[in-house]
């Protein structure tokens, strides 16, 4: 048997303080939960006032408080009642829909660590036990908030046999430094996260590696050609430029809505004008970008030109993209060529992506991966058809917006399983895994 080293003496005495702490401030019932019949419910912080449950099989709901003390459950993002109910027994126990379950004892310390030239806030979570895991750091996306109180994959993977790090980008959350979008920097910093939880998981890091989705697409490849590391997870990432990005994101939307060859010509006139906005650091084209809106801006086909980008610009006038952009952007290289670094690495990757992605049409990017395969990359790739953006799957609602419900059924498992090293299922719910052959 693996002796117990006094390092994880003093992680399980910091978890045990750390969940009496939990209990006086209230928010206990945060947490992994053992449910009686063997799934695994995780509680998150929702939005003001309320919870969020979600199940590795990818459904999820907010929960708000009841007038009998319960919780009730709405489906994903709608508001829509789900006939869901959690309750809790204090800090000891939870029952959801009837069935009774206990806390999953993960191990947690938090720590501060240096990065390039800032100091970053981090967490390690642990399975229990003492045996070796896989170790998983978890890099950001475009997102301002704090990783620490929202990213609940630091459980859910921690609660299927994974370590995890998790830690607040630079200008976020307990983190000290200037928000940026600088991909070189994040992925330093990213590298830096990857020592420091090696070093806090000791004896008991196996393989490490990172996960990054969106924006942690371009990043966490990055990170992986500088230093190696064993895998790399890219969920809802691109292997195009941001600006290329944005211009496919528009040619999908054009395709979309059903318009002729015409309206992509013309929405491409846009997304010239918002490139060389965006290339003069939003202080030049401003004229270029007022003429164009003039332009098109009665065309049938204008209001459903969104990109990602080009659609914020088009909504707002010029003193607000004066004012504004240049913080929402900041740092980001917009002609950044991800294409060197993926014909490199040899660091076995994992592409997930979503088939109804608006923000990240993943039409091109596939074309590249399959391309990589073919020329021996050590490329796994999976499409959830029926997932936009963030991999969650939607419902229209009346004024044709969409409205998150869950995420895909075999997102997590797929995840689960490459981290581990096993072989992978010929599908993960509506996705089939492609590898290089």
């Amino acid at each position: 048997m693996k002796r117990i080293s006094p390092q994880w003496i003093l992680l399980a005495m910091l978890l045990a303080w750390a969940m009496s702490a939990a209990a006086a401030e209230g928010d206990c019932r945060t947490g992994s939960w053992r449910l009686q019949d063997g799934r695994v419910l995780d509680i998150a912080p929702g939005a003001e006032g309320q919870l969020r449950w979600r199940l590795p099989d990818g459904r999820t709901g907010a929960l708000t408080r009841t007038a009998e003390g319960g919780w009730a459950s709405t489906l994903g993002w709608t508001g829509r009642a789900d006939g869901h109910a959690v309750a809790f027994d204090g800090c000891r126990g939870v029952r959801f829909d009837g069935i009774n379950g206990t806390r999953l004892p993960l191990q947690q310390v938090d720590t501060r660590f240096q990065a390039s030239g800032v100091e970053l806030a981090g967490r390690l979570t642990m399975p229990p036990g003492d045996g070796q895991v896989p170790v998983v750091v978890l890099v950001h996306g475009a997102e301002h908030h704090s990783a620490l109180q929202a990213y609940s994959l630091q459980r859910e993977f921690a609660a299927a046999g994974i370590g995890v790090f998790a830690y607040d980008k630079r200008g976020t959350g307990a983190s000290e430094g200037r928000y940026t979008q600088d991909y070189l920097t994040l992925a330093v910093d990213a590298i830096h996260a990857m020592r420091e939880a090696r070093r806090l998981a000791g004896d008991r890091a196996a393989r490490i590696g990172y996960q990054g989705g969106s924006q942690g697409g371009w990043v966490a490849p990055l990170a992986a050609r500088i230093v190696p590391v064993d895998f790399v997870v890219v969920s809802f990432g691109l292997a195009v430029s941001p600006l290329e990005e944005d211009r496919e994101a528009i040619a999908a939307d054009i395709a979309r809505a059903g318009f002729d060859a015409d309206a992509l010509a013309g929405a491409m006139e846009i997304a010239d004008a918002t490139a060389t906005l965006i290339d003069s650091g939003f202080t030049d084209g401003y004229e270029e970008l007022a003429a164009v809106k003039a332009k098109h801006g009665g065309a049938p086909w204008y209001p459903v030109v969104r990109g990602n980008f080009t659609g914020y610009l088009l909504a707002s006038d010029e003193a607000t993209i004066r004012r504004d952009a240049p913080g929402l952007v900041r740092g980001v290289p917009a002609h950044y060529d991800p294409m060197p670094v993926l014909e490199t690495l040899d660091v076995p990757q994992l592409w997930l992506l979503g088939g109804e992605d608006r923000d990240a049409p993943p039409g091109e990017t596939l074309r590249r991966l399959a391309a990589l395969q073919h020329a021996g990359r050590p490329i796994t790739t999976a499409v959830f058809p029926k997932a936009e953006h963030g991999m969650y799957e939607f419902e229209v609602d009346p004024q044709g917006e969409r409205l998150s419900t869950r995420q895909p059924d075999g997102y997590l498992r797929l995840m689960v399983d490459f981290i581990h090293g096993r072989a992978l299922q010929p599908a993960y719910g509506d996705a089939v895994p492609a590898t290089t052959p």
